[in-house]
């Protein structure tokens, strides 16, 4: 009979079989190896990287000093003016790739620069005007190209370097006709990176292009695009027209001017100079002037200051449907010692004391060609005359009392 209390042996057994049970809990719950759960540390997210080559200032927290850590290595394979790691290039695809490594190797080339005129202000005060443009770096001589209209009226002209620093910059020569400048600065040559001379004349439509300027003062922007047309006309700012213009649809905006325009192997292969746009801003449509242009005539603006072209001594004509008729020749000029006849002043005399003086359009040449090639407009002939070197002689087909007359004329030089 039972009286309600346990035997010693049953209780025994009972805390066997509790901590046989509690053993087996514990190996299939931690596999054996009794060990504490780490904790997990918050991590707060990166704040996010500055855009456009700007450092972003960190705040300390009071009562500590602030410390500019310095770049971990995928931020310097995507600070400016670096060439890219291998690593940080492994996800892009062939065309971003090639984006990346041009950009890395060009935009230390380009230049921003900033102009100031003074003026005379509508109350009679002096006016400070300002502008900006682009520029890039020809040589280590300090040598840069940018637009002539950039600098166009300057009294100050300024030029920032890729690594912030800037420099006054003389103008050394200009030649409007084609909208171009050369600078320079005083500045040692290893903070120079001159750009590399591509070829022009062999770009296609459709080809890509990539342009790098300081649109609206940001500077070293890169944009991207594709040849869209070739050959194009654009007025220069002393009426003449520029030839062989590249039409392109990379985003150009102010501020752009004067940047290169680069194939996809990093060379140059034109100067950024113009939009067509109601508002001012990019429209999709932005021209640029071929390298080949402004590869000829650098040399004489770096030495000289100036273009020479070779002249033809026609200092007026009048523009007809047949041709360009000759108002006047400049005296002991190339024309004139050609033989080349200006338009005449017919006298009649009307009576005792009255004379009447009219031109008399019959005794004018007719220019009509140049070298066989048709010309049917100053820029035209002008353009014709100026693919030769002075001391060359060309041969001008004229129209001359009703008649086709060849005569040949040895080119002068502008002065």
């Amino acid at each position: 009979m039972t009286n309600g209390r346990t035997s010693p042996t049953a209780t025994i057994v009972g805390h066997l079989i509790t901590a046989g049970a509690t053993l087996a809990l514990a190996v299939l719950l931690f596999g054996g190896r009794p060990h504490p759960r780490p904790e997990i540390a918050a991590q707060a997210p990166p704040p996010p990287r500055p855009q456009g080559g700007e450092v972003e200032a960190v705040q300390a927290p009071p009562g500590r000093a602030t410390v500019t850590p310095e770049l971990e290595p995928a931020d310097r394979a995507t600070a400016p003016g670096a060439i890219p790691e291998p690593d940080a290039l492994k996800d892009l695809d062939a065309e971003e790739r090639n984006n990346v490594l041009v950009y890395a190797s060009v935009n230390k080339s380009v230049v921003n620069i900033t102009t100031e005129s003074e003026a005379q202000g509508f109350f009679g005060g002096e006016e400070t005007s300002t502008g900006t443009g682009s520029g890039f770096i020809v040589d280590t001589k300090g040598h840069l190209l940018t637009n002539f209209h950039v600098v166009q009226g300057a009294d100050v002209v300024r030029v920032t370097l890729f690594d912030g620093s800037a420099y006054p910059a003389k103008v050394v020569g200009v030649d409007a006709s084609n909208d171009v400048a050369v600078l320079k600065v005083e500045v040692d040559a290893e903070k120079l990176h001159p750009v590399s001379l591509g070829d022009s004349s062999r770009l296609l439509v459709g080809q890509k292009i990539m342009a790098i300027g300081n649109p609206f003062g940001l500077e070293r922007t890169l944009t991207t695009g594709v040849v869209s047309s070739l050959d194009r006309s654009l007025k220069a700012k002393n009426g003449r027209m520029i030839k062989g213009i590249i039409q392109t649809d990379a985003a150009i905006n102010p501020g752009n001017s004067g940047g290169p325009l680069l194939n996809a192997r990093g060379k140059v292969i034109g100067m950024n100079t113009a939009i067509v746009s109601s508002v001012g801003q990019s429209a999709g449509v932005s021209f640029a002037v071929p390298i080949n242009s402004i590869a000829r005539i650098l040399r004489q603006l770096i030495d000289d200051g100036r273009v020479t072209r070779a002249e033809l001594g026609v200092a007026r004509v009048y523009t007809t449907e047949e041709g360009l008729l000759v108002l006047a020749v400049a005296e002991g000029g190339p024309a004139e010692r050609a033989g080349i006849r200006p338009i005449q002043v017919k006298i009649e005399r009307l009576g005792p004391g009255f004379v009447r003086r009219s031109l008399d359009p019959d005794s004018a040449d007719l220019i009509v060609a140049v070298d066989h090639k048709r010309v049917k407009s100053v820029d035209e002939l002008l353009t014709e005359v100026e693919k030769h070197q002075p001391g060359e002689t060309v041969r001008i087909t004229l129209v001359r009392e009703g008649q086709p007359v060849d005569v040949p004329v040895q080119l002068g030089k502008s002065s």
